[in-house]
């Protein structure tokens, strides 16, 4: 089934799990978006909107557009200018088309929350990983350390003197000048 929504003062046909850019959307990627202004849903064509349809998608990331150049240019006047706009747009997925005044269903944050399940994972195999490395550097640390303290440390050289009336140059006496 699809739809015709009106967003950004423009029409889509969207269908679902479709991508596509519309104009700037204010959230974050992962954020849920429901779009009440439905047009046609199906066969349905509303008088101007389809009543209790709407459409939920999930935003996929924040984005612009390509660079449009505008040059002018007024001829034997020795004017010119030039000016770029790159339009802010959001890249959408359509999750689902409801009708009937139906609410969204809990499916797309339940495929967000199953990748995030994976990650968990990966990031608890990487720890442990860590925590066996660290394990591994303590042991030898330790079997080092009384070699690392008896090594002298290394001192920093004294900084050179900037200025000219500085302590070193008081500490040499001028030469007194000859008759």
């Amino acid at each position: 089934m699809f739809a015709v929504i009106k967003t950004g003062g423009k029409q889509y046909r969207v269908v679902a799990n479709d991508e596509f850019e519309i104009e700037r959307l204010p959230g974050e990627a992962g954020d849920s978006v429901s779009f009440k202004d439905v047009l046609m849903v199906g066969t349905s064509i509303g008088a101007p909107f389809v009543a209790g349809a709407s459409v939920t998608a999930e935003i996929v990331e924040q984005t612009r557009g390509p660079k449009v150049i505008s040059f002018k240019k007024r001829r034997r006047q020795n004017s010119k200018r030039t000016r770029g706009h790159r339009q802010d747009l959001t890249l959408i997925r359509i999750g689902e088309i409801l009708t009937d005044g139906k609410t969204a269903s809990e499916k797309p944050k339940a495929e967000a929350a199953e990748p995030g399940s994976v990650k968990t994972a990966e990031a608890k195999a990487a720890e442990t990983k860590i925590e066996d490395v660290r394990a591994d550097e303590t042991e030898t640390t330790v079997a080092e350390a009384p070699a690392a303290s008896e090594a002298p440390a290394k001192q920093k050289a004294p900084r050179k003197a900037k200025a000219a009336g500085s302590e070193t140059a008081e500490a040499v006496p001028a030469a007194e000048p000859k008759e």
